[in-house]
C-alpha cells in the first residue's frame, strides 16, 4: 500500500484529473487529500463533485476509500454560499470563482456538496505514526487537546516554527520543539510554497509541505508519504488561461 497525500487545489479540476491519471492510483492505496479545495479556479463545484464520485466509486469496487482533510476555505464556502450576504474578504480571496461555479446549479446537487463539507471532511488524520493536516495544530500534546478545533485548518505557526528549527539541533535536545515530538512526519498544505519561490514540496525539520501554489502560478502536487515520490500536474493556471485563480 501506498500512502499518497495530494497538495491544496482550490477549484483546479483539470488539474486534478490530470495528477490523478499521473499517479496511476491503485487498488490500495491510500489517498490523503489536505484540503482547500475551492476557491481560486473556476471549477470548484466538479473538483467537489469528482471527489465525491471518487469515494463511491473505491468503496463500490472495494478499494481504499479516499480520506478528505477539511481547509479553511471548504469552511468558508458553506458559510458564505449560506449566508445572505458573503463576506467581501471571502470574494476577494477566491470566493467570487466558487460562486460563479455554484450558480445556476441543481439545489439537490448543492446541497449534496454541503453535506460533504460539512459531514464527509476531517480535521486532520493519523496513519502509521504520521500526522496529517490542512494547516497544523497548536497544543503542545497535538491535536486532541486543541482548544479550537479549528487550529488544524487555519493556524500556520507549525510550518513557521519548523521553518525556524536549526537542522543540527537533536531532536533529544530540551530546544526542539516539543511539537515536533508528536509525530514521525507531518505533512501539511495551506501555506503556498511560491512565498519562498519553490514549486515542489519543502521540507523543513520533520514538516512536508504540499501547497504549491496551485491557486496561484504553481502545479497540484501529490507525494507518497513512504518513498517521497513525487507527482505534479501542468501549472494550474495553464488549465485557465482566461482567469487570474488568486494572483
Amino acid at each position: 500500500m501506498r500512502t499518497i497525500c495530494i497538495g491544496d487545489i482550490h477549484g483546479g479540476y483539470r488539474a486534478l484529473v490530470q495528477l490523478i491519471e499521473r499517479i496511476d492510483v491503485k487498488d490500495d492505496d491510500q489517498l490523503i487529500f489536505l484540503g482547500d479545495y475551492v476557491d481560486g479556479w473556476s471549477e470548484s463545484y466538479e473538483v467537489i463533485d469528482f471527489l465525491i464520485s471518487l469515494s463511491r466509486k473505491r468503496k463500490q469496487n472495494n478499494q481504499t476509500i479516499p480520506i478528505y482533510l477539511r481547509g479553511n476555505h471548504d469552511e468558508l464556502v458553506v458559510m458564505n454560499l449560506k449566508a445572505e450576504k458573503p463576506h467581501p474578504m471571502w470574494l476577494k480571496h477566491g470566493g467570487e470563482s466558487t460562486i460563479q461555479s455554484y450558480k445556476n446549479r441543481n439545489q439537490k446537487d448543492i446541497q449534496r456538496h454541503f453535506d460533504f463539507l460539512q459531514n464527509d471532511l476531517l480535521n486532520y488524520y493519523e496513519l502509521n505514526d504520521n500526522g496529517f493536516f490542512h494547516a497544523g495544530f497548536q497544543n503542545l500534546k497535538g491535536p486532541k487537546y486543541e482548544h479550537n478545533e479549528n487550529a488544524t485548518y487555519w493556524d500556520r505557526t507549525l510550518w513557521e516554527m519548523a521553518l525556524c528549527v536549526d537542522p543540527n539541533l537533536s531532536i533529544d535536545n530540551d530546544r526542539y520543539p516539543n511539537r515536533l515530538n508528536i509525530y514521525k512526519e507531518i505533512f501539511i498544505g495551506h501555506t503556498p510554497t511560491h512565498r519562498w519561490d519553490k514549486y515542489e514540496p519543502m521540507n523543513a525539520a520533520n514538516v512536508w509541505n504540499m501547497d504549491t501554489a496551485a491557486a496561484y502560478t504553481g502545479p497540484l502536487t501529490a507525494m507518497c508519504v513512504e518513498t517521497k515520490e513525487v507527482w505534479q500536474s501542468d501549472p494550474v493556471h495553464t488549465f485557465y488561461p482566461d482567469e487570474n485563480g488568486r494572483n
